[in-house]
């Protein structure tokens, strides 16, 4: 978590900005937080430890995170923008079930391997990439 922190703090300086006992308290809990959230959970959660965070703060300083790369947004299909973790955690895409909204993180070096042959094929230079498989889960099947 010390990686994370230096990394926001780094990234904050290059904005001009500062670490504020609210931004931190919400990396904190971002990161501690080992699931998918959005911007309404992550500020649910931060607001039970300290009443005096916004929603909007939450909201920027999520948007900070993105910047920063320590978090990513994620679209599971249901309207709802949600957040992940990015710095330190392995690459991985979405398997996203239409019916019951669970969702499965997977990560296949085939398909990785694939995409790579396929931007030098087109001697395309990637920046990132997400896949996101939309279906039915054997559950709901």
């Amino acid at each position: 978590m010390a990686k994370e922190i230096q990394i926001f703090i780094d990234y904050l300086k290059k904005k001009n900005l500062k670490l504020t006992d609210q931004r931190g308290r919400i990396l904190n809990v971002f990161l501690k937080t080992q699931r998918h959230l959005s911007a309404e959970d992550l500020y649910n959660i931060v607001r039970k430890n300290d009443a005096s965070i916004g929603q909007a703060t939450v909201f920027r300083t999520l948007k900070l995170l993105c910047g920063a790369d320590i978090a990513k947004e994620v679209d599971l299909g249901d309207g709802k923008t949600r957040y992940e973790h990015k710095c330190g955690h392995e690459h991985h895409d979405h398997l996203i079930c239409t019916r019951c909204g669970r969702f499965i993180e997977a990560m296949d070096p085939e398909i990785e391997r694939l995409q790579k042959k396929l931007c030098r094929r087109f001697a395309f230079t990637p920046q990132y990439h997400k896949m996101e498989i939309f279906g039915v889960c054997k559950k709901c099947r």
